[in-house]
């Protein structure tokens, strides 16, 4: 029986913890995740998933807020695990929990390293308007996401894919992957490589100037930033002064006649706007300041009527 610490945090981490705890060789000792945060317009105090998930399965839970230096961490050494398995958990692992495995400590990242090192993997392969992305099972080491490469699966990334849709579909790819490789790591039999240092790529936390539309982008460009920041945090710009988020949009074939950020047309279903490179986006589902997310139907025989060909978006 292999003795292991589950690290994780959002929803990508539950299925890899779920797979995990139901393996007849594997004993979960403890899981540990963040803890709770309030959420949301109303500041809820809310447990993250994988607290959820680690209190079904009945689980024991360490929940510091830093664990560097916490008692915590001294109780999790104590156990004496044989293996640490992480996957999102979004906080440092100190450099002493990592060593204390007689079998190391492995993280199910989702992106194919060495490119997009960090955490906003997934999103920023869909800005980037990359093909595909994948999964990394890696050792870990006192760098982020530097550890040598155990495995990797790919999937593609699809035309309606977000960061929604896509962090389900690498969730699920990292948990099969994992469990594929799972008996390598056990009898330590597994070829992993390092990383080529002259690949690699960083994905850092996104940050409010990279949410904002910069209209002199190409519509196709504006529509990966948009999915790749759907549904969280979202793309915005601004209209009359006011934020004004964009949940929804579509490159069109025609070409613009306006300048970047200029409403080219008013369809009934539509906002159409000229973007850079003389091409058009088509605004589906849009957010005004203030409002609930909404169709751009429903905005333009509403609040939104009064708009027109000429009136700008952006700052």
């Amino acid at each position: 029986m292999y003795k292991i610490i589950f690290m994780g945090t959002p929803h990508f981490s539950v299925p890899i913890l779920e797979a995990l705890a139901a393996l007849e060789q594997v004993a979960i000792i403890a899981v540990v995740t963040q803890p709770d945060r309030k959420v949301g317009r109303k500041k809820i105090v809310t447990p993250p998933p994988v607290k959820q998930a680690a209190i079904e399965l009945e689980l024991p839970l360490f929940q510091p807020e830093k664990l560097s230096g916490s008692e915590e961490m001294k109780e999790l050494l104590a156990l004496k695990p044989d293996l640490i398995v992480t996957a999102a958990y979004g906080q440092y692992v100190p450099t002493k929990l990592l060593k204390a495995p007689t079998l190391k400590a492995i993280n199910v990242h989702a992106s194919l390293l060495p490119k997009y090192r960090g955490a906003a993997p997934i999103h920023s392969a869909i800005i980037n308007g990359d093909k595909e992305t994948g999964v990394t099972i890696m050792y870990m080491e006192k760098e982020m996401d530097a550890g040598n490469i155990i495995a990797q699966c790919s999937i593609p990334i699809a035309r309606q894919d977000d960061v929604g849709t896509m962090f389900e579909k690498l969730s699920n790819l990292g948990r099969d992957c994992l469990i594929k490789i799972l008996p390598s790591i056990f009898d330590q039999s597994n070829d992993s490589i390092p990383q080529n240092t002259e690949e690699v790529t960083y994905a850092p936390m996104i940050d409010s100037e990279q949410e904002k539309i910069n209209w002199s982008k190409t519509a196709s460009q504006i529509d990966n930033m948009v999915r790749g920041l759907r549904p969280f945090p979202g793309a915005h710009t601004i209209l009359e002064g006011k934020r004004f988020k964009v949940w929804s949009v579509e490159p069109l074939e025609q070409k613009a006649t306006e300048n970047p950020g200029v409403i080219e047309e008013i369809r009934k279903d539509a906002i159409i706007v000229a973007c850079g490179g003389n091409t058009l986006l088509a605004l589906y589902e849009i957010q005004p300041s203030g409002k609930q997310r909404m169709k751009s139907l429903n905005y333009l025989t509403g609040a939104g009527s009064h708009l027109k060909r000429g009136i700008r978006f952006g700052e």
